[in-house]
């Protein structure tokens, strides 16, 4: 019981120190409902937890969160396991997202990258592509940001070291943007 406790004690801590990065998360949520209503997409990914809320965020899109509204088009890179597999394969897995960025990516694209420490060589490799190709990146980040964060261009760092924490948190944070978007396309 008292595990539960602490560990209940730390995710209010950590909520409260992302407290004053409600406005850039506002701000962000806000460039994506932008590119949503000028019919871009996002692309989403990640490692593991990560990746499952990678596939999180673009399946509300497709589907609906809390309100009915139109199907937003998203894509997560990291749910086909064929795509992954073939990539991973031929070329390894640091390119498997890349790969996919320079292929479904184009002007005006949002990629979204959940990593805790900002160092998935993969996910780095997507972040680069995007870059190369001028589609705008945001980090779902956590620890000090790792190598990400100065690829990104923007980032929220979750303000913790221990790994559930920082994905409860990106939780929260992809759940407030799916309020913007149902807010605006409802």
């Amino acid at each position: 019981m008292k595990q539960k406790t602490e560990q209940l004690d730390e995710l209010i801590e950590v909520a409260y120190r992302l407290r004053p990065l409600v406005e850039d998360i506002d701000s962000i949520g806000q460039t994506i409902v932008e590119a949503l209503k000028n019919g871009s997409k996002l692309l989403t990914c990640g490692n593991g937890g990560s990746a499952a809320d990678a596939l999180h965020l673009a399946e509300e899109l497709l589907g609906r969160y809390n309100r009915e509204r139109r199907p937003l088009p998203a894509i997560c890179i990291c749910a086909d396991a064929s795509t992954i597999t073939c990539v991973s394969n031929d070329f390894g897995y640091d390119h498997v997202f890349g790969r996919q960025v320079e292929a479904l990516g184009t002007d005006g694209d949002i990629l979204i990258g959940f990593s805790t420490s900002g160092n998935s060589k993969n996910v780095i490799d997507a972040f680069e592509t995007a870059r190369q190709k001028g589609i705008r990146s945001v980090l779902l980040g956590g620890k000090d940001g790792g190598l990400l964060k100065a690829l990104a261009d923007n980032s929220i760092i979750v303000p913790s070291m221990n790994t559930a924490r920082i994905q409860e948190m990106h939780t929260f944070i992809l759940h407030s943007w799916l309020e913007l978007i149902d807010d605006e396309f409802c």
